[in-house]
């Protein structure tokens, strides 16, 4: 039977919303059909356990987090420097904290699956294949560094956001200086679409 992605989204997004209010353990199939306002059943025919159910939020958070096109272009117009690594870094960051819910999912998530191993590993495919990205895009577009700055770049970046939108060490610093920061120390010497 052909599933309806449509559908699929809603009903991903009904568990987002849950899990934004429940956490991990308040997710089941019944309360995504009950927020999505669905007959009962529905969530379990479109993700059949409750590691696909899990994995399938973590896909459609990557998906609610897709770049606007028209910015990336307004981005991939510039001549590639550290200023414009720090532009995209500091609009990865926009787009991030301005859903801070999906964000907080993405880390219980990640947490919830460090219990989970059918989790892991769904998980692990959908943020391997956004970090790949990722390197192809930088090197694509001729940025400075490559691989191991962007990943050094995802590292300080979920720290920073896990300070924002979760319980800070409220250190004071303005966001914005640190993303700066960040670009500036971990890209700054690396030659450009460097391994």
């Amino acid at each position: 039977m052909a599933r309806n992605p449509e559908r699929r989204a809603a009903l991903a997004d009904a568990g987002l919303r849950v899990l934004a209010a429940t956490g991990a353990r308040g997710l089941t199939h019944r309360a995504v059909d009950a927020e999505a306002g669905v007959p009962v059943g529905t969530a379990s025919n479109y993700f059949r356990s409750r590691d696909a159910l899990l994995g399938a939020l973590g896909e459609r958070i990557m998906e609610r987090f897709a770049p606007d096109e028209e910015v990336l272009a307004a981005l991939a117009g510039r001549e590639p420097s550290l200023e414009l690594v720090t532009d995209y870094v500091r609009y990865v960051v926009a787009r991030t904290t301005r859903q801070p819910e999906l964000t907080r999912a993405l880390f219980e998530l990640r947490i919830e699956a460090v219990r989970r191993p059918d989790l892991a590993r769904i998980l692990e495919d959908t943020l391997r294949r956004g970090f790949r990205d990722d390197v192809t895009f930088h090197v694509a577009a001729g940025l400075p560094g490559g691989a191991f700055e962007v990943a050094l770049l995802h590292y300080a970046v979920d720290g920073l956001l896990l300070d924002l939108l979760t319980t800070s060490v409220d250190a004071g610093f303005d966001a914005d200086e640190v993303v700066s920061a960040f670009v500036s120390r971990l890209v700054a010497v690396a030659p450009s679409g460097g391994a």
